[in-house]
């Protein structure tokens, strides 16, 4: 039986780009490139100065871009907005990810981006914040609590860690106690709370438009 077409159903529009144009003769002479990708097309979600490169050099790319700030999530809850984050900080450079608790966490918000993105597990709070403190890397919680400062007038450090908690509940009591500062993101309606990864790509666009 054919397959019935929609005709009120929106056009799938192909993504990406498809094999590279004159065949095999015409492939760029450059070990960056994928041969698989050339030969099929590349229907990554990568930016136009990635498409047919290998991950392997799009990684090695990022790594001599990087920003100095890392980003960190609370993972007790299989939160599914820690995907969206990784995609964020995937998108404004962060230098790393860190998953802190549960190791396993719902990658499907990421759209593949953390192929390209370092992430780093923590058993729990306490790990994480050892490594910071050996890192040399202050701890900047994110949360609307009581003493909280806006983040468009803090002090945001150029090297630092920002820390996001579970959607809901927001930071433990133990990573706020591990930080050495609290950032809120102002807001001007009825909600108590925005999403967080909306919260997450807030803050790291500010930090982004100070030093980037």
């Amino acid at each position: 039986m054919p397959e019935q077409i929609d005709p009120d159903a929106e056009p799938q529009l192909p993504v990406g780009v498809g094999p590279w144009p004159g065949g095999p003769d015409a492939w760029p002479d450059d070990p960056r490139y994928d041969r698989d990708l050339l030969a099929d097309g590349d229907r990554r979600n990568v930016i136009d100065r990635y498409r047919y490169w290998t991950m392997a050099a799009i990684v090695a790319d990022l790594d001599e871009k990087r920003h100095p700030f890392h980003v960190a999530i609370e993972n007790w809850q299989h939160d599914m907005n820690i995907g969206s984050i990784v995609r964020s900080a995937n998108a404004f450079g962060a230098a790393e990810v860190h998953i802190i608790g549960k190791r396993r966490w719902n990658r499907r918000g990421a759209m593949v981006t953390d192929r390209y993105q370092h992430v780093r597990h923590h058993e729990d709070v306490a790990a994480f914040a050892a490594w910071a403190d050996a890192a040399g890397l202050p701890i900047l919680a994110i949360d609307n609590v009581d003493g909280s400062v806006p983040v468009d007038r803090s002090d945001l450090p150029e090297r630092c860690v920002l820390l996001f908690g579970q959607e809901g509940p927001g930071l433990s009591p133990e990573a706020l106690a591990a930080a050495s500062g609290v950032v809120e993101i102002t807001q001007y309606g009825s909600t108590r709370s925005i999403n967080a990864s909306a919260a997450a790509a807030v803050v790291m666009y500010e930090w982004c438009r100070r030093y980037a």
